[in-house]
């Protein structure tokens, strides 16, 4: 036999031998339910800033947090958490594709109110959350961004619905959340919820409350020597970068 037949033949016994543990660790996931947000005092992630398009009636839009929540989540809360939601009203003057913006926001260190996206971790596969709605025919959406600045806009679906209702949506294959270089693992941030008003509906004092916005998301990360220092946070920590 050539020498040529053996090398191939070992390098297709290698290959064999090697593909297994290659196709286990791509399929390996450990799925977890997690809350971005409850709205609740003991466990806010983030303040809320609620912004009215152009012709929002002055005053508006309204907003607050108030002692509530969807009974398909905590039952009668038995418990008796302290349980909230984040609430607002709104108006406009005229109808049109209107639409309120529900920002996460902190203050800087000049005391200014500025975005402060919710990073989500692990390869996200589902985004959910409870919407308490008013039959109004309006719709909307949640933006999040990838780790290249891209905006990426999820139809989150109808809010022509009466009381507590359950919106979910898949993530895309088309929003990249791993990339080629360490760290592997590109986390996705929750920019903003948009809603939008329909040209023919009415404009005039709408509400609407939101609460437990969650994720289903895969944690597993491959572990490798000195991963460490390409942990979440690690360049920040060692060269002081933002």
């Amino acid at each position: 036999m050539r020498k040529g037949s053996i090398l191939i033949i070992c390098l297709t016994v290698l290959f064999l031998l090697v593909l297994p543990s290659v196709m286990a660790d791509s399929a390996t996931e450990n799925l977890e339910s997690m809350v971005l947000e409850s709205f609740d005092p003991e466990s806010r992630t983030t303040d809320w800033l609620v912004v009215g398009s152009k012709f929002t009636t002055e005053g508006y839009p309204k907003q607050t947090y108030t002692e509530a929540f969807p009974e398909a989540v905590f039952g009668s809360n038995p418990d008796d958490k302290d349980l909230q939601v984040l609430g607002i009203n709104v108006k406009w003057d005229r109808k049109g594709y209107n639409n309120i913006e529900i920002i996460p926001v902190k203050k800087d260190d000049d005391g200014n109110v500025v975005p402060n996206p919710i990073s989500v971790p692990g390869r996200v596969q589902k985004l959910d959350l409870w919407v308490w709605c008013s039959d109004f025919d309006y719709y909307f959406e949640v933006h999040v961004r990838d780790t290249k600045g891209v905006i990426h806009v999820l139809n989150m679906g109808s809010l022509a619905k009466i009381g507590w209702n359950n919106f979910f949506t898949n993530i895309p294959s088309r929003i990249v959340q791993t990339g080629h270089y360490v760290p592997h693992l590109k986390s996705l941030e929750l920019v903003k919820i948009v809603v939008w008003t329909k040209p023919i509906e009415n404009v005039s004092d709408y509400y609407v409350y939101f609460d437990q916005i969650k994720v289903l998301t895969d944690t597993f990360i491959t572990r490798f020597d000195g991963d460490d220092l390409a942990g979440q946070g690690s360049s920040e920590k060692i060269w002081g970068e933002e």
